[in-house]
C-alpha cells in the first residue's frame, strides 16, 4: 500500500464525528488567555458550537474562522456561542485572533496536548493536531449535531445553521408549555 492510500485509510475524508448526536458532551476546561479558562458548564442552558481546527495560521483554518466570525451574528441570533479549539497555545491564539479580528474565544487544547480533542474523538495522533470537526451542543450539554470535514476543506457554516435551527424548533414546544 502506498503512503497516500495508507494516509487515506487512517484519516478518511469527511465523516461523522466519533461522538454521535444524543451523546452527553464530555466536560472540558481550557485556557482562552494565560489567566482565563472556559468550561462546558459555563454555557449551561445555552447552545454552543465547538469548532475544532488543526492550527492557527494555516490557510484553510484562517478562512474557516474568518467565515464564522463574519456570520457570528447569525449564530448569536439562534442563541448559540461559538468556541474555536486547536492545540495551539494561548499566545499563538491571541496573535491569530488579533490578526484576524476574531470576536469569539479560541480555546487552547495545548497541555496535555489534544486531551479535549481525544475526549471528543477528533485528535489526529499521527499529525499532532485536531481534525476539522464541528459539534453543536444543546443547553443541557447533549451533542445534537457533529461532523468531521476532510482536513483540507473548509466545512462552511450550513450544517451548523441547520442544526441550530433544528435545535430551536425542538425547544419551542417546551417554551410554550412553560408559558401556558
Amino acid at each position: 500500500m502506498n503512503h497516500e492510500a495508507k494516509y487515506n485509510q487512517l484519516y478518511p475524508k469527511g465523516r461523522p464525528a466519533t461522538l454521535r448526536p444524543g451523546t452527553k458532551a464530555p466536560e472540558f476546561c481550557l485556557k482562552t488567555t494565560p489567566d482565563q479558562s472556559v468550561s462546558l458548564i459555563d454555557f449551561q442552558g445555552q447552545p454552543i458550537i465547538l469548532a475544532f481546527y488543526p492550527a492557527d495560521w494555516s490557510p484553510v483554518c484562517g478562512d474557516q474562522m474568518a467565515l464564522y466570525n463574519e456570520i457570528l451574528p447569525e449564530f448569536q441570533k439562534l442563541g448559540a456561542e461559538l468556541l474555536g479549539i486547536s492545540v495551539d497555545g494561548v499566545w499563538c491564539h491571541a496573535a491569530f485572533a488579533k490578526d484576524r479580528k476574531l470576536h469569539f474565544p479560541l480555546l487552547s487544547d495545548f497541555e496535555p496536548k489534544g486531551a479535549m480533542a481525544r475526549n471528543y474523538g477528533v485528535y489526529r495522533d499521527g499529525d499532532g493536531v485536531t481534525e476539522r470537526a464541528l459539534f453543536v451542543i444543546d443547553g443541557d450539554g447533549v451533542i445534537r449535531w457533529s461532523y468531521v470535514s476532510p482536513i483540507g476543506i473548509n466545512p462552511g457554516a450550513g450544517g451548523i445553521l441547520v442544526a441550530l435551527e433544528d435545535l430551536q424548533k425542538r425547544e419551542e414546544p417546551h417554551k410554550e408549555e412553560v408559558t401556558a
